[in-house]
């Protein structure tokens, strides 16, 4: 006989709640085998490809694309006995299964609220919508008969529903969950929408046409909504959080930075550099790794809840990444132990794995302190806002050929401005101040390095 197995939605990172179906990879019928991936997943922070841990024909997928799904409920259900071969699952009713957490993502526990399946209640004609569609009352089901020996019936109990009290009229339309919300969101009323699914029920698809006009309507066509979910809703978290909880100052400095410029080229053409991307951002890290040896409050965390400031003997860099999807920002694990080499060859990685979209969700958990890079876009400086759980935030703004007084002379030179947000709870001015001094000290002149 089948034997089901429903995959469920796992915490792909520590702390994340739900996520979007991005694409699935399979479709109702499909044979798997074992780790093939099966469906791409947008969380908070990241596009992850899941695998499957059974081989097995897929029978059923239980969420859209489009769809927001809350961490442990299913997704998916697959039946790993297709051949109907006797097994010692048959013995012991019921054949459904859920998955636990995936190997490797984590071993915390998930909710296993489950979703009503389909056909899983008997009702009169007309009266019942499955798969948690609006409903009136289901009629009651007649007792079920236990089967023969040797012989397994998975059988799912009717779940406990309330009757929808229908509109004028008696109409209630064929809608699931994710989709009434999309409509609720859209302003759409789902009573004027023709459902293009089996047995008219209504799909997104039916919702976001009907919601078109709509949406255009106020303002001539000059107008549109989009809902607010995943990176991008992640990110207005974090930094409304950051905001009103830890105490901003930012300081400003412009630094010449013509000898940085003068070793980075003289570097460009050693032969350890040859094929690397040495960028004056490596070289803001590398500084900056410094820097934090000489003020540790930087690279320290604020716990109210313990009364206590954790100091850190390691730097795991964050680096601020514009990505298609939002704002990301992975890490460079123990940035302090790495050269300039080092640090120059995990840059080009870090955000070209970042633009692809593909950053572990892992990478992007537990920075010391954050380097935004203001001037790839152009920009001379900016305020930027801390990551919640670190002290400080560096902006690094362009480059620029400026004229700047050197031994009474004007000349033109490479000049930047750096600008320092920091946490006054743990760090004061003279703190912020001399940190940011030394950053660009280092960049000023990289022949100090030598003397940290």
């Amino acid at each position: 006989m089948p034997e089901l197995k429903r995959f469920l939605l796992a915490d792909t990172a520590e702390g994340l709640t739900e996520a979007e179906i991005l694409d699935w990879r399979v479709q109702p019928g499909d044979e798997v085998q074992v780790n093939q991936i099966v469906v791409e997943v947008e969380t908070a922070k990241a596009a992850v490809e899941l695998p499957i841990p059974w081989a097995g024909v897929v029978t059923e997928l239980l969420a859209e694309p489009g769809e927001t799904v809350e961490v442990g409920a299913p997704i998916l259900t697959i039946d790993v006995n297709p051949t109907g071969a006797a097994s010692s699952a048959d013995a012991e009713p019921p054949a459904e299964e859920e998955m636990k957490p995936l190997v490797g993502y984590g071993s915390k526990a998930v909710s296993t609220r489950r979703r009503p399946r389909r056909n899983a209640v008997e009702t009169t004609a007309g009266s019942e919508r499955l798969n948690g569609l609006a409903t009136t009352a289901p009629t009651p089901r007649a007792p079920v008969e236990e089967p023969a020996a040797g012989h397994h019936v998975p059988v799912d109990k009717p779940p406990v529903r309330k009757p929808v009290e229908e509109p004028a009229g008696g109409y209630v339309p064929l809608a699931k969950p994710p989709v009434r919300k999309l409509a609720k969101e859209l302003g759409v009323d789902l009573r004027t929408v023709a459902g293009s699914a089996e047995g008219g029920v209504i799909t997104r698809a039916d919702v976001e046409r009907a919601a078109a006009p709509v949406a255009a309507a106020p303002a001539g066509g000059r107008e549109r909504r989009v809902p607010i979910k995943s990176v991008r809703k992640a990110t207005a978290q974090a930094v409304t959080q950051s905001a009103f909880t830890a105490p901003h100052v930012t300081e400003f400095l412009t630094v010449d930075v013509t000898p940085m410029m003068e070793l980075r080229e003289r570097l460009k053409r050693h032969p350890d550099f040859a094929g690397v991307k040495l960028t004056p951002l490596a070289f803001a890290a590398k500084a900056l790794c410094l820097a934090v040896k000489r003020t540790p409050e930087v690279n320290a965390t604020w716990d109210a809840d313990a009364g206590e400031i954790v100091f850190k003997d390691y730097v795991h860099l964050g680096i601020a990444a514009a990505t298609p999807r939002g704002l990301v920002v992975p890490k460079i694990r123990d940035a302090d132990a790495m050269s300039l080499l080092e640090l120059a060859r995990a840059l080009d990685q870090l955000t070209t794995t970042a633009r692809e979209g593909k950053t572990p969700p892992a990478d992007m958990l537990n920075g010391t302190i954050t380097i935004t890079n203001v001037g790839v876009f152009g920009v001379d400086t900016g305020t930027p806002i801390i990551n919640p759980g670190e002290s400080a935030i560096l902006a690094f703004g362009t480059i620029r050929d400026t004229p700047w007084v050197v031994d009474g002379q004007i000349q033109v030179r490479k000049v930047l401005q750096l600008a320092l947000s920091f946490d006054h709870r743990l760090v004061d001015g003279q703190q912020g101040s001399e940190f940011l001094a030394d950053v660009g000290a280092l960049l000023a002149d990289p022949g100090l390095a030598l003397t940290y």
